[in-house]
């Protein structure tokens, strides 16, 4: 039996890695009661009885819980912001390459990918590693999110009765080009610079869609929009949860992977100008689908499970 800890279980991300672990009859789940959830001495406890622990945390929470972690048998897989760029961290993204899978398998410490940047890295990350576009390309991302995202006190904004008629609308944000999810963007693809980044929040639940457009007279090759299809196929291949697909009735909807750990690539365009989309469930992929597909592949099971 799989011991397993959500540190910060009552989160959105934490509440949906809960549900995936309930379902299945290797897992035993470490719970501790309202009065002892923030306790540290009591958190240690669980944190060094597991076999896996879930940090749903905020950054500098989820950095305390790997100092109560030392020691510790667990693997540990932050789902927070803290470990993504930091040393002697596997980044959880798995199906990017052969060394990103053995380092998943191999670490006892395993950050989960960011939802943005999980969209910005499958489409970006292939490109450099096939030498198509340079590391200094001026890349720009445009991105959409169901509104949990947004975590509790969003959802509870959007699922008001009375609330703002602004919230009918997509709204930008990030307006100073500043995310969190920058950092991970432009260290895991290498890139000399970071990408300019404009992500809208949306009035659906979940779901999310990750656009990266180029020019293809900027590119080290230029490639067709079938030929590079072709390159994301070949990248791609034997992955269970990495697709490339075809839109063919011309919209490319936001919301069809709700509740699916499914990653959609798409790429379109023009002889001059390729637009590559992905598709995927910001609470799936974007979270916690994929924080129990690191568990599973760390713990050496079928990756699959529960997913």
């Amino acid at each position: 039996m799989i011991k397993v800890f959500i540190d910060g279980g009552a989160g959105t991300t934490g509440l949906q890695i809960v549900e995936r672990m309930k379902k299945r009859s290797d897992v035993e789940l470490i719970t501790l009661d309202e009065a002892h959830r923030k306790d540290a001495s009591a958190r240690k406890e669980a944190i060094h009885a597991a076999d896996a622990v879930f940090l749903c945390l905020p950054d500098d929470a989820a950095r305390e819980a790997v100092k109560l972690a030392e020691g510790a048998k667990a693997v540990v897989i932050d789902a927070s912001t803290a470990h993504r760029t930091a040393e002697g961290w596997a980044y959880g993204f798995p199906e990017l390459s052969a060394s990103h899978r053995a380092a998943v398998a191999s670490s006892k410490r395993i950050a989960n990918p960011g939802c943005y940047a999980s969209g910005f890295i499958s489409l970006v990350y292939p490109l450099i590693a096939h030498q198509i576009a340079g590391k200094d390309y001026p890349f720009t991302c445009h991105a959409v999110s169901g509104y949990t995202g947004a975590g509790k006190k969003g959802i509870a904004q959007y699922e008001a009765a009375d609330r703002d008629r602004s919230l009918d609308s997509p709204r930008l944000y990030a307006l100073t080009l500043k995310h969190k999810h920058l950092p991970e963007m432009q260290k895991v693809c290498s890139l000399s610079h970071p990408p300019i980044f404009n992500p809208y929040i949306c009035d659906f639940p979940c779901g999310m869609t990750v656009h990266v457009p180029l020019y293809r007279s900027l590119l080290k090759r230029r490639l067709s929009v079938g030929e590079l299809e072709e390159v994301f196929k070949e990248h791609y291949a034997g992955a269970k949860f990495v697709k490339v697909e075809r839109e063919e009735s011309g919209y490319l909807a936001a919301n069809t992977l709700e509740g699916t750990n499914l990653l959609q690539v798409f790429v379109s365009g023009n002889d001059e100008q390729i637009l590559l989309s992905a598709r995927l469930d910001n609470l799936g992929k974007g979270a916690s689908g994929a924080a129990v597909q690191n568990m599973n592949i760390a713990l050496g099971l079928d990756e699959g499970l529960s997913l």
